[in-house]
């Protein structure tokens, strides 16, 4: 019996799901052909920005991955691109890799390039392989003359000295098969090793009369040195390792393989005779390039596609992938299990066989549970299917050893298999439990309480117990098959009434799952919490599609008081879901309003109001108001009238601010009208003194 403190029931289920899925998942690292999956990737990782590219670099590999997968994208990038790939060909500023590039972007998007243009370019090109350039410089120089013969057939690529050249890219190989990048670099590697192999296919291709067979016997030798240092994983995959030039210079293992891939493929295709590169090391890169799954970078995603696009070009032996479309099997459904072959790429494999050699559990290697079985092959889904498993087959993680069997001899030699293939299969199903009883003891074991359970059903049982006492819980778990089931997790929780949880892990004895608890040797870690107890039993397997959680029932313990340095126990957990829930209501009560007077006192208030300008329109009479002095010129005129109404505007306000507007905006209003009020008024009253002036000069 082992005692845990129990976590949230959150993170109780989320742990079970993790430990499902991890170990499916582990099941399930197969390398898969390319599918949709990688044509959805390409769409979004080499999205041009504006109908363009970052670089023209940048640009070919987007072009070359739609191009290999089948993508029709040129339509949206071929203008612009062809724009920039035009302007670094006409220049004569742009780099040997610039070149480079834009020649393999106008073999894609052909174009329109002027003979004189690419004639210019050849020509400048063989001067750079003439001087004594470090290899990149060469590669970029002889792969520009190999794209320019290739695309424009009038120009002349041919090397004057192709032997010379031959042999001073060889120079700079080392006795594992690994490349220099020059001659005052002494760190070597299998990335220029790539680059080496492919500028020296290209000079066989470039070369106006033959290269010395011997030489390049030679450099077959130097592939297959260096074929000798690759690094290998357990799984079965071959790859180069990644590795540091010049103290600064890092190329990682994809990139390395690559290279070496692009370089070994392109002289097997420029040279007579068969490279005899070993079959289970080329099956070997497929696996490991796809054993990356779908790259999340646009130079990793490149590197994968066209290394496995070259290793299917017939220039070595084409790995088959044995694949299967589902590696779960549950023994509830009886599905078919079913196994896909194809090449790296996802095309369709030549004739063959599928045979199911044996097939064991992964925790007993030496008895087989299926001896040799012929798949069926399926030509409407284009799936080898086995029908059925036997009964020897049970739930958990087996390991099925499949071969596959050409038709033909000349696909033999055309195309990998790879010997034996051990591919793991999870099978599920559902799991029984029975025989589960639960009961309390007395303190020299007898028992003194014990009631059977149905798991499956809704009973639920009720228990008294104090610390003197124990409470013993056990069941059974069998396969479909009637083996004996253990789970990935068997726990029973306490959980107390103040939400206090515990949680105890069941082991097994023999076929019974069984738990034993001691309430004495306990009372310290339940911290002397008398009261109810829920009783909850998990268990949860990957391979059990009945997993569950279920609620026991409870038991009522009387333990003894805690003593003063007792522990305390943990705050209750706080519900990580509380905070979306809904919010306490929130009571606002508005002050009750005052009353209000009687309408004949407001009335009689009013009227007092009025009373000031009652007695401002009388003082207007008695003092003889008239027209006389205003302004008949029409200047005067207009402003005296301005003035007038600007009065007038200003009585409506203070009217208006009485019935319904507030304060704020009496106040602005009132700042316009009397600003302009005594704009109008100042002119006005200047022009009345100006004229009472001149009146009494007069």
């Amino acid at each position: 019996m082992a005692f845990v403190r129990a976590p949230s029931p959150f993170l109780l289920v989320l742990v079970l799901a993790l430990s499902i899925s991890a170990a499916i998942t582990a099941t399930t690292t197969v390398p898969q052909p390319i599918s949709d999956h990688h044509r959805s990737a390409a769409l979004n990782l080499f999205a041009p920005s504006h109908g363009s590219f970052p670089s023209l670099q940048d640009a070919y590999e987007a072009l070359r991955v739609f191009e290999i997968l089948g993508i029709e994208e040129k339509h949206r990038v071929s203008t612009d691109t062809c724009k920039v790939v035009l302007e670094n060909l006409s220049s004569l500023s742009s780099s040997l890799k610039d070149l480079f590039y834009a020649l393999k972007v106008n073999g894609i998007l052909k174009c329109k390039v002027n003979g004189e243009v690419f004639e210019g370019i050849a020509s400048r090109l063989k001067a750079s392989i003439s001087d004594a350039s470090p290899l990149p410089d060469l590669y970029y120089s002889i792969g520009g003359l190999v794209l320019i013969k290739d695309q424009d057939s009038n120009v002349d690529v041919l090397l004057a000295d192709a032997t010379g050249t031959f042999q001073s890219i060889k120079a700079q190989s080392q006795s594992d098969g690994k490349w220099r990048y020059s001659s005052d670099k002494t760190e070597s590697s299998a990335y220029a090793a790539g680059l080496a192999f492919e500028a020296l296919a290209g000079v066989i291709s470039l070369a106006s009369s033959e290269i010395d067979q011997s030489k390049v016997n030679t450099v077959k030798h130097d592939i297959l040195k260096l074929f000798g240092s690759i690094e290998k994983n357990d799984d079965g995959s071959f790859y180069f390792d990644g590795e540091t030039v010049g103290g600064h210079e890092h190329q990682d293992s994809l990139s390395t393989t690559s290279s070496v891939v692009r370089g070994v493929t392109a002289f097997a295709a420029a040279v007579s005779g068969e490279i005899n590169l070993p079959g289970d090391k080329t099956l070997g890169l497929a696996k490991f390039l796809l054993g990356i799954g779908v790259p999340g970078d646009a130079k990793d995603f490149f590197n994968q596609v066209e290394s496995l696009a070259f290793l299917e070009s017939k220039r070595v032996t084409i790995p088959l992938i044995l694949s299967l479309p589902e590696t779960v099997y549950s023994l509830t459904t009886k599905g078919q299990l079913k196994v896909r072959v194809s090449t790296a790429l996802g095309s369709a494999a030549p004739p063959l066989v599928v045979k199911l050699v044996r097939a064991f559990s992964s925790g007993a290697k030496d008895s087989s549970i299926i001896e040799s079985k012929e798949l069926q092959y399926d030509k409407r889904s284009g799936l080898h299917v086995l029908d059925g498993f036997t009964n020897n087959v049970d739930v958990g993680t087996d390991v099925f050893v499949f071969e596959i069997v050409l038709h033909d001899s000349h696909s033999k030699q055309v195309y990998a298999t790879g010997g034996q293939i051990h591919m793991p299969i999870y099978v599920t199903g559902i799991i029984a439990v029975s025989n589960a009883e639960i009961g309390v003891l007395g303190d020299l074991g007898s028992v003194q309480t014990k009631k059977a359970l149905d798991l499956a059903g809704n009973d639920v049982v009720s228990f008294s117990a104090n610390h003197l006492q124990k409470l013993r819980f056990s069941f059974q778990l069998a396969t479909p098959h009637g083996h004996v089931f253990k789970p990935h997790q068997a726990i029973l929780k306490f959980r107390h009434e103040i939400k206090v949880e515990h949680v105890f892990v069941i082991g097994n004895v023999g076929k019974k799952f069984e738990i034993t608890l001691d309430f004495l040797g306990l009372v310290e870690k339940l911290f002397y919490l008398s009261g109810k107890y829920d009783i909850e039993l998990t268990v949860g397997d990957a391979a059990m599609e009945n997993s569950f959680i279920r609620l026991l029932g409870h038991v009522k313990l009387d333990l003894p008081e805690a003593p003063e340095k007792a522990a305390q126990p943990p705050a209750p957990p706080v519900d990580p879901y509380s905070r979306y829930g809904p919010k306490t209501e929130i009571t606002h009560l508005f002050r009750t309003p005052e009353k209000r007077p009687p309408q004949n006192l407001s009335i009689t208030f009013l009227g007092l109001i009025l009373l000031p300008f009652l007695g401002f329109l009388i003082g207007l009479l008695r003092l003889g108001v008239n027209l006389k002095n205003f302004p008949s010129s029409t200047v005067p005129a207009a402003f005296a009238l301005l003035f007038q109404l600007s009065i007038a505007a200003v009585l409506l306000l203070y009217v208006l601010f009485w019935l319904k507007l507030d304060l704020f905006t009496t106040l602005k209003t009132l700042g316009f009208l009397g600003a302009f009020l005594m704009f109008s008024g100042h002119r006005i009253l200047s022009y009345l003194a100006s004229t009472s002036t001149k009146l009494k000069s007069a």
